[in-house]
């Protein structure tokens, strides 16, 4: 049991620890930016985001756990490509904030998060075929990324 539960722990803590990390090193781009570009009418205030991507960054840490647990050897190899995958995903997820917040590239920025959206489908794909509560727990972060989008592209058009 303790070391279900550390797994738990370890998993919820990468994945918040890398919201926290992008969050911490572009703070200020994020404070000064978001308050100076133009956003379409339905953008949500900044104040929303943290608590949204805590929840997100938990669902995907107890998700990867979940996965991570998976021991039947005959899904091995799906479970090494389902991590694999994810932390690819965080590894965009993260690299995403320094582009819109610190670059101030909004067309890449709106790039690069279809390629985090085509990364986390997979990883549902992924999940799906080892644990499907863990798939079902990625579901909001997709919707958030098609959102994300949305308001990136809408940003990118409004501030050329």
């Amino acid at each position: 049991m303790k070391s279900k539960i550390h797994t738990y722990v370890v998993s919820i803590s990468i994945a918040l620890s890398v919201g926290s990390l992008a969050a911490h090193f572009t703070k200020e781009g994020m404070q000064t930016l978001y308050a100076t570009i133009l956003t379409p009418p339905w953008a949500p205030p900044s104040a929303l985001f943290p608590f949204v991507w805590t929840i997100l960054y938990a669902l995907m840490g107890v998700s990867a756990a979940m996965v991570w647990r998976e021991k039947q050897p005959e899904k091995a190899l799906t479970r090494r490509h389902a991590l694999i995958v994810y932390a690819l995903s965080l590894a965009v997820n993260f690299s995403w904030s320094f582009v819109f917040f610190s670059f101030r590239s909004f067309g890449f920025a709106f790039a690069w998060l279809w390629v985090l959206i085509f990364l986390v489908a997979a990883t549902i794909q992924y999940y799906r075929k080892l644990n499907p509560l863990a798939a079902y727990l990625q579901i909001p972060y997709l919707v958030w990324l098609f959102f994300a989008a949305c308001l990136s592209g809408a940003v990118w058009e409004l501030n050329p």
